[in-house]
C-alpha cells in the first residue's frame, strides 16, 4: 500500500510547494462558512486525508478556540491513508470480478461519505455545543512559484518513512500479539480423543473469547466474532485490520498449505461461511464494514494527540463516543435496511 500513500503525499506536497494550498483555503472560505467554519480549517481537513495526526496539529493556526476545537473533532472523519488497505480489501471482496471503474467509484463514494459527515458534524457542533460566530478570514497569500521536485520528494520520503516506521513497529507488534492471542491457551484433548480443529482452537483462544463477547453487539451489523477481533485490533491502527483478518483466517483454515497456500486473503474471506452455511462476507456485510470504518474512531494515536492538543480527557472521549456511535448506527441501518429490502 506504500505506492498509493506516496501518490497521495505527492499531490499534497505539490499543492503546498506551489503556493496554491493557501489560495485553496481562501477559495474554500465561502463553503466552510456555511458549516460555521472558515478557510483556515480547510488545510487541516485536507491534511487529514493523509493522516489525522498532522491535520489536528496544524489546527494551531486557527485563532478562534471554538473553531479550532470543531476542526479537531471532525478531522478524523476525513478518510486517511490508513483506511486505504481496509477499503481495498473490502471492495475486492465485495466486487471480485467487476470493473476497475466501479471499484474506483465506490472508493470515491467512501471518501465523499467521510467528507460530508465531517461537514455535517461541524455544522451541528457550531449550532449546539460550540456555538459562536464565524470570524473574518484573513490570510497573507504566498507568491506562486514553480514546485521543487526535490523538496516534494523529500517530504514524500519523510512521510513515507514515518508510515513504514509505524508499519514496522506498531503494526508488526500488534500482529505478534494477535498471533499469541489467537493461539493460546492451547486445547489439550483427552487421551484417545481427536486433536481439536483449528476453528475449535481459535474459539478457545483469548482472541476467540474477546470476539465472542463482542458478537451479540456486532451481529446486527452482519459481523461475526472473527470480524470483532479485527475491530478490536484496529483500535491500534486502522490498517491492522487487514493483518488481523489474515492471522485469524489462516489460523481458522482447516485445509493444508498445498490447497490454500497460494490463495489471496480476498479469496479466503469470500470462502467463509456462517454457522448456518450462508456466506459471511456478502456484499451487504462488506458494505456494512466499509461504512463502519469510514465513520468510526479507530486510532489510539489520534486520540492521544487530541488529548494533548485540547489538554483534556473529555474531548477525546466525546470524539470516540460520537464517531463510534455514528458508525454503529449507520452500519446497522445499512445492514438491516438492506435485509429488509431483500438484499444479502
Amino acid at each position: 500500500f506504500l505506492p498509493q500513500i506516496l501518490i497521495l503525499f505527492f499531490f499534497i506536497g505539490l499543492l503546498e510547494d506551489t503556493g496554491y494550498m493557501a489560495r485553496a483555503a481562501f477559495l474554500m472560505d465561502r463553503v466552510m462558512s456555511r458549516v460555521g467554519l472558515h478557510g483556515k480549517s480547510f488545510i487541516p481537513l485536507l491534511s487529514s486525508y493523509a493522516c489525522a495526526i498532522p491535520g489536528i496539529m496544524s489546527t494551531r493556526t486557527i485563532e478562534n478556540p471554538k473553531d479550532r476545537l470543531v476542526t479537531i473533532l471532525v478531522a478524523p472523519l476525513m478518510s486517511c491513508s490508513a483506511r486505504l488497505p481496509v477499503y481495498a480489501l473490502m471492495i475486492a471482496a465485495l466486487l471480485p470480478s467487476e470493473s476497475v471503474w466501479l471499484k474506483g467509484a465506490i472508493m470515491m463514494g467512501l471518501y465523499l461519505l467521510g467528507t460530508v459527515a465531517a461537514l455535517l458534524f461541524a455544522w451541528l457542533f457550531k449550532k449546539t455545543i460550540l456555538r459562536g460566530e464565524t470570524p473574518i478570514f484573513l490570510m497573507e497569500l504566498p507568491p506562486y512559484r514553480l514546485p521543487s521536485l526535490r523538496q516534494i520528494g523529500a517530504q514524500m520520503f519523510q512521510r513515507a518513512g514515518l508510515f513504514l516506521k509505524r508499519a514496522g513497529t506498531v503494526i508488526l507488534g500488534i500482529a505478534i500479539i494477535l498471533w499469541f492471542l489467537a493461539t493460546f491457551p492451547k486445547m489439550h484433548p483427552a487421551e484417545g480423543a481427536p486433536e481439536p480443529s483449528k476453528t475449535e482452537q481459535l474459539q478457545h483462544s483469548f482472541a476467540g473469547r474477546i470476539g465472542h463477547a463482542l458478537e451479540p453487539a456486532l451481529a446486527p451489523l452482519g459481523m461475526d466474532w472473527k470480524i470483532g477481533i479485527g475491530l478490536v485490533a484496529a483500535q491500534a491502527a486502522r490498517e491492522v485490520f487487514c493483518g488481523t483478518m489474515a492471522i485469524v483466517y489462516n489460523v481458522e483454515g482447516d485445509t493444508g498449505p498445498s490447497e490454500k497456500g497460494n490463495e489471496t486473503l480476498v479469496k479466503t474471506l469470500r470462502d467463509q461461511k456462517r454457522p448456518d452455511g450462508s456466506t459471511l462476507f456478502t456484499p451487504l456485510t462488506c458494505l456494512s464494514i466499509l461504512v463502519f470504518f469510514v465513520l468510526s474512531m479507530q486510532c489510539v494515536s489520534t486520540l492521544a494527540v487530541v488529548r494533548r492538543e485540547t489538554n483534556s480527557l473529555r474531548w477525546p472521549l466525546f470524539q470516540f463516543c460520537y464517531m463510534t456511535g455514528t458508525a454503529y448506527l449507520a452500519s446497522f441501518l445499512i445492514y438491516q435496511g438492506g435485509r429488509l429490502f431483500g438484499f444479502h
